[in-house]
């Protein structure tokens, strides 16, 4: 598609596959006031060369000097779920002009996705199982690994946006209850329903109670100045000693120390767990890279994986929610989905 001069800049700043290229111009090729610029080489200086053009960027981590530079920006759209690290620096930058901040939940079938995989390779014990089988030990069973019955169990989720929703729908052919706890249950949850109902929706302040009634806990909500910690001893101990928790959110969620003392001890029956405290592991001497501060790995009532359940990162569709919302500022439309709050920081 040639680059013509137009109402409507959108800068890319990273090295965009030519598959995606190809993908964002299909599916804006009816909307002729769009002008999409891949600058090469895909570097920071070249970034900064074009934002004074862009009215929106999609992109990860902004610097600064890039921000200073897009004087007529109006939307910047991060392509993933987490913008925590985003929201000091779009706060300052509202100060003096107004430029919305997007997040993407392009990828949010496929956390919820995970969030079912790691959940049942977990209470059938898969993982222990398969090594056994690696290991020539066939026929192990009950005696050596048991699996946890699903049936009847009472989940709680955490959260209930754009994963957590998808969860309850996943999830929801098998004989369970489900209740979720959401900060502002009046925001729209999106466009998930589900024939299962929940049993109820509780807020923040009956998190105790939202506890009490949980056997497996699903983390889906965004890490805040207020959600930090929000799971530590008293919030696990709540759960019993048969409570299974998921975490798909952020690490600083739930308290690390009480979350591997509440495993070792078998004050909770198990976890399955993606995101993590420590995201440049020193090396130990061995070379190995452990990304928390106790030792999980030794556990046997764990599933641990390393922060993809965003998995796969070549699909396409993640992407139609950004060719959306360049449609609609092309269009005049000022509606744009999956805004940030930038007070309450998701």
């Amino acid at each position: 598609m040639p680059e013509i001069h137009s109402d409507i800049t959108v800068l890319f700043m990273w090295e965009v596959p030519d598959r995606l290229r190809d993908y964002l111009r299909e599916g804006l090729q009816d909307v002729h006031n769009v002008r999409l610029i891949f600058p090469e080489p895909a570097e920071e200086s070249t970034f900064i060369e074009h934002a004074p053009d862009a009215d929106i960027i999609v992109g990860w981590r902004p610097s600064e000097e890039l921000l200073d530079a897009a004087r007529q920006l109006r939307l910047f759209i991060n392509p993933g779920v987490g913008v925590q690290h985003l929201i000091e620096k779009f706060r300052k930058l509202n100060e003096t002009r107004k430029v919305l901040l997007a997040n993407g939940h392009g990828n949010t079938y496929f956390t919820a996705q995970h969030v079912v995989a790691m959940l049942l390779a977990l209470m059938n014990r898969i993982i222990p199982h398969h090594e056994w089988m690696v290991e020539g030990k066939w026929r192990t069973g009950d005696s050596d690994a048991r699996s946890i019955p699903l049936r009847n169990r009472k989940i709680g989720l955490l959260g209930y946006g754009a994963v957590n929703t998808k969860v309850h729908r996943m999830l929801s052919g098998f004989d369970v209850e489900f209740a979720a706890l959401k900060r502002n249950p009046e925001r729209d949850r999106g466009e998930e329903s589900c024939e299962v109902e929940l049993s109820r929706m509780y807020s923040p302040d009956e998190l105790d109670e939202f506890l009490d009634w949980t056997d497996i806990l699903v983390v889906g909500v965004p890490q805040t100045s207020e959600t930090i910690g929000m799971i530590g001893a008293n919030e696990l101990s709540r759960l019993g000693e048969d409570g299974i928790i998921v975490n798909v959110s952020r690490g600083p969620v739930v308290d690390e120390k009480d979350l591997y003392e509440a495993l070792k001890d078998e004050k909770i029956a198990g976890a399955a767990i993606d995101v993590w405290y420590e995201y440049r592991p020193e090396p130990d001497e061995t070379g190995r890279k452990y990304p928390y501060h106790y030792p999980f790995h030794e556990l046997d009532n764990v599933v641990l994986s390393p922060h993809r359940g965003a998995s796969p990162m070549n699909d396409l569709k993640r992407w139609d929610e950004v060719i959306e919302n360049i449609t609609r500022m092309a269009e005049g439309r000022n509606n744009f989905i999956n805004i940030v709050n930038l007070h309450d920081e998701y």
